[in-house]
């Protein structure tokens, strides 16, 4: 039970947590949006995309190999995080010195070069500060990983507040990135310290041995960073600033909310790993949860901002950014798709079935980059946010297959019917409410789905205030 404690009360605060921080998010969109404009909120999406460039760059699979690692039974954990602690420092520390190399051959402007020298060393700070996340993933801790991000999100927008209410400009704006990233790293590294003492371990054989397991997870991290990221770069290069800025007045909104599913496989990644092998009934009892839990919160989500978007977009973005709307209602459905993509991935690494999945990802950023080359062109963000769809749902339905033939599981969630048909009646009162306020329609439709799911009896108390049951986790005490 004291497991079982631990494991409600991380999901409860870190929920919590996220929720703020992703509305501390939005608000600093909407204080930038307003600022900047469309030319200028481009430009600062832009220097983010590089910023997830460089991540992807040096992440190596360092971090879901280090952390599947020490999960397991007799790990020496000081030993395996002292060596990727120091790999990737020295991996952060050459991205951030040839990153000026990089910028030099695009054709941006200065500011954006700038800020993508400051992003860069943002970069160092966010990337040295991950690489912890899994000593406390292990520990049932995610709480503090939580936390320190929503200090750090708080210390980002409160720099950014005070850049525009001193008319101090786009390089302080893109300095309170900086900000965040030292403050996290500052936090995270201290709290470490309490279950793991960090030592830097130069063990070159370690290093190409832990590289051989890791590096597929890293080619797929670039390969996602492809599909995932490359249409902001590549509208850039081929259309105008306004139009990154329409297409990203969405497309964060979007990003933002992908936390949740990237928080729960965070917190489940290191359980399933512990008992894809040992305990196949546990396996697939949290699996199983796991969908179902998704489930309940992509219907609502899509059909909520289908109906909706028009009034998200006008409070997140504001009335210049009224094309974002309809960019929007495309781009919802990649994000139910990034949801299942996220559960199968980690099933997949949690199976050791992670070269698999790379072939997968490695296809879908061909398709990508490829579908935005004739797209962009024609169709701007229109075309770049259905390639997004498209990317995601052939992510989705290829590592399902590929869980289904290598895995042998098949993902199954009590109550489908009961799910959907709350969405559906939702989707109706969103439907004849047209009318009614943006606030009113929301709370009557959130409000309507959470009844039928009560009516049809989809969903049981304890299945959202906590995934794992106690018979789910009692094998993970031995690890813990």
């Amino acid at each position: 039970m004291v497991i079982a404690r631990k494991i409600a009360y991380n999901v409860l605060v870190s929920s919590i947590s996220k929720i703020l921080a992703t509305i501390l998010a939005l608000v600093s969109i909407g204080l930038i949006t307003r600022y900047l404009g469309k030319d200028g909120f481009g430009n600062y999406s832009t220097v983010i995309a590089f910023f997830a460039f460089f991540t992807a760059l040096s992440d190596l699979g360092l971090s879901s190999i280090s952390t599947r690692e020490i999960s397991r039974n007799g790990a020496d954990e000081e030993k395996i995080m002292g060596n990727v602690f120091t790999l990737r420092v020295a991996t952060a520390l050459l991205v951030v010195i040839v990153s000026p190399a990089i910028i030099f051959f695009f054709p941006y402007d200065p500011e954006v070069k700038r800020g993508i020298l400051v992003a860069a060393l943002a970069f160092f700070f966010s990337s040295s500060y991950q690489i912890l996340n899994g000593v406390f993933q292990k520990n049932l801790a995610i709480d503090k990983i939580a936390f320190s991000e929503l200090i750090g999100k708080l210390i980002q927008v409160s720099g950014v507040f005070l850049a525009i209410k001193f008319g101090l400009g786009f390089d302080w704006i893109i300095a309170s990135l900086l900000a965040y990233m030292i403050a996290s790293f500052l936090m995270i590294f201290f709290w470490s310290k309490k279950y793991i003492k960090i030592k830097l371990y130069f063990n070159i054989g370690y290093w190409k041995e832990f590289l051989k397991e890791s590096y597929p997870i890293g080619a797929v991290t670039i390969i996602t960073f492809i599909y995932f990221k490359i249409d902001t770069i590549m509208l850039s290069l081929m259309r105008t600033s306004a139009d990154v800025g329409i297409y990203n007045a969405a497309y964060k909104i979007i990003e933002n909310i992908t936390f949740f599913p990237g928080m729960i496989m965070g917190l489940i990644f290191p359980i399933m790993s512990h008992s894809i092998f040992s305990d196949r009934e546990k396996f697939q009892d949290i699996s199983n949860k796991t969908f179902k839990v998704f489930l309940i919160f992509v219907l609502p989500l899509v059909v909520g901002t289908v109906f909706l978007s028009d009034g998200i977009i006008n409070l997140i973005g504001g009335a210049g950014f009224f094309e974002s709307a309809n960019v929007l209602r495309i781009l919802v459905f990649s994000l139910a798709f990034i949801f299942f993509g996220n559960f199968f991935n980690a099933i997949l690494i949690s199976g050791n079935q992670q070269k698999k999945l790379m072939y997968i990802l490695a296809l879908a950023a061909v398709i990508n980059v490829s579908l935005n080359y004739i797209l962009i062109s024609k169709f701007s963000y229109f075309g770049a946010a259905w390639v997004a769809v498209a990317t995601e749902f052939f992510v989705a339905s290829g590592t399902f297959l590929l869980v289904f033939r290598k895995i042998k599981y098949m993902p199954k969630a009590e109550k489908f019917l009961g799910i959907a048909g709350a969405a559906f009646f939702m989707g109706l009162v969103l439907y004849f409410s047209e009318n009614a306020g943006f606030f009113a329609r929301g709370f009557m439709s959130v409000a309507t789905y959470m009844l039928f799911l009560w009516v049809f009896k989809a969903v049981k108390t304890e299945e959202i205030t906590s995934i794992i049951s106690k018979r789910g986790i009692k094998e993970y005490e031995e690890i813990s």
